[in-house]
C-alpha cells in the first residue's frame, strides 16, 4: 500500500499554480488551479484521449472523513468538468500539515459525465483502472490478499454509484463548484 497525498504545490507538471484548502461538512477540500502547464496532460479513456491538465485547469479534490475513497474533478477553463477520478484506498486522513491523504490500494474508478441544463452532473461511462498496479502491489506482498479484495469491492461500488447518480462526494464538489462561499 502507498500513501497519497493531495498536494499539487510544487508539483512537477505545473510550472506555477494555487492551492486552497477548505474544510467542509464531511471532508477536506483541496482546490488547485494551474497556472502555466509546459506540457498537456492527455490520458487514455475507452479507446480516446481525455485532455485533463492545460493552463487554467482546475483539479478540485474531496476527502470525505472516514471512507475508503477520494474523488478529484479535473475542470477545464470553461470550469466544464474534463474527468472524474476516485482514488481507493484503505482509508482517508489529514496529515501534520493540513492536507488530505489516501492510503492507496492501487485500484482507480475513471468516469466522464454530461453538465445537464439545471447544472446536475450525468456520469455517462465509467471505468476501473490500474488492475495490474494492484496485482503487482499483491505479488510483492505490498498488499494482503483480503485489501485486494477490499479494494475491488470498494471500486465496483463506487463505480455502481457514480453510474447510478448516488455517488455523494460528487454532489458536495459540484455544490462546492457552484457557490464556494456556501
Amino acid at each position: 500500500m502507498k500513501r497519497k497525498r493531495f498536494d499539487h504545490r510544487t508539483w512537477h507538471r505545473a510550472a506555477t499554480g494555487e492551492q486552497t484548502v477548505l474544510e467542509l461538512p464531511g471532508g477536506l477540500l483541496v482546490d488547485y488551479r494551474a497556472g502555466e502547464v509546459p506540457e498537456p496532460l492527455r490520458v487514455p479513456f475507452r479507446g480516446r484521449e481525455l485532455l485533463i491538465l492545460d493552463s487554467g485547469y482546475r483539479w478540485v479534490h474531496y476527502s470525505p472523513s472516514g471512507q475508503t475513497h477520494a474523488l478529484t474533478v479535473q475542470l477545464d477553463t470553461a470550469g466544464v468538468p474534463q474527468q472524474l477520478y476516485v482514488d481507493i484506498g484503505e482509508g482517508v486522513g489529514v496529515g501534520k500539515d493540513g492536507l488530505p491523504y489516501i492510503d492507496d490500494l492501487y485500484l482507480d474508478v475513471i468516469a466522464v459525465c454530461l453538465v445537464q441544463p439545471g447544472g446536475q452532473w450525468r456520469v455517462t461511462e465509467t471505468e476501473i483502472i490500474d488492475a495490474e498496479e494492484l496485482e503487482d502491489a499483491l505479488r510483492s506482498g505490498a498488499v494482503s490478499p483480503g485489501q485486494a479484495e477490499f479494494a475491488w469491492q470498494e471500486a465496483r461500488a463506487v463505480e455502481a454509484a457514480l453510474r447510478g447518480g448516488r455517488f455523494a462526494p460528487l454532489e458536495i464538489l459540484r455544490g462546492y463548484l457552484s457557490d464556494p462561499y456556501t
